[in-house]
């Protein structure tokens, strides 16, 4: 077993126990425990205690690794390795119980910033669903033992695209308005709300493409990979790294053609 395949092993392993409980906390009924950037970008308790759980799990089993959560800020370490964590991602529809949020585990090696690091590991798991989505790099992506691969390149007219939208109103209101320039050049738009699970559906052709501006870093460093180890383009543009400011992610014919077309509507 190489190392990646180990730090694997083991983020699963965490991955699947907090998704557990996050399952049974979502089923005896969520509460908010507060906001954060809007009144409608919320934070649970089950958020905080999920975070908990993998914070303490990684501590205890590589105390040396930095740690980098959604909930709980940043931890420095002196490996060179940061675990980079969304402890439910899709909070709101965890909120108002879609069965579509997921549980984000990735290691990184390098500073805790998507421009520079360089993922070693990640996985994804949906616990409603119990779709558990892993990745090493150089190892291929896989879904319950089978290797994905990203979708065929099709015209952009043909494409299934992925997106998201910020918590801020008027941030909505301008991706609302990018949708509304791009969607007659698609097939059509999606819209799940979990950034993780979106990049995992790039990676397992049920999307041809995603794209979102503002995410985290904790939103895509798993999801990312696993994007990426399917043959996925993974880009922020002008072939900088994936960032805060724009993520694509699709077959490289298709994110060269979106990357376009994204540039034109957004103008």
């Amino acid at each position: 077993m190489t190392g990646n395949e180990e730090l694997l092993e083991l983020a699963v392993a965490i991955a699947t126990d907090a998704g557990r409980l996050a399952a049974a906390r979502r089923e005896v009924g969520v509460e908010v425990a507060a906001s954060k950037s809007s009144l409608e970008d919320v934070v649970t308790f089950a958020d905080r205690e999920t975070e908990a759980l993998i914070r303490s799990r990684l501590a205890d089993a590589r105390p040396d690794d930095g740690f980098l959560g959604e909930e709980s800020g940043t931890g420095s370490g002196r490996s060179g390795l940061t675990w980079v964590v969304d402890p439910i991602d899709g909070t709101v529809n965890y909120l108002y119980g879609i069965p579509h949020y997921a549980v984000s585990i990735a290691v990184v090696e390098g500073e805790p910033d998507p421009a520079t690091w360089t993922a070693l590991a990640g996985v994804v798991f949906n616990p409603a669903s119990g779709e558990l989505f892993t990745a090493t790099r150089g190892g291929g992506a896989h879904l319950a033992g089978r290797r994905l691969t990203v979708a065929p390149p099709v015209d952009l007219s043909q494409a299934l695209v992925g997106t998201g939208f910020g918590y801020q109103a008027a941030k909505r209101e301008r991706q609302a308005a990018v949708v509304q320039r791009l969607i007659g050049r698609i097939r059509d738009i999606r819209r799940f709300g979990t950034a993780s699970l979106d990049l995992c559906s790039v990676a397992s052709g049920r999307l041809n493409a995603y794209y979102e501006s503002g995410l985290a870093p904790w939103d895509h460093a798993a999801g990312g990979l696993v994007a990426a180890e399917a043959g996925a383009l993974v880009t922020g543009g002008d072939g900088r790294p994936a960032s805060s400011d724009l993520i694509i992610s699709a077959h490289p014919e298709v994110a060269k053609t979106l990357e376009s077309v994204l540039r034109e509507v957004t103008n």
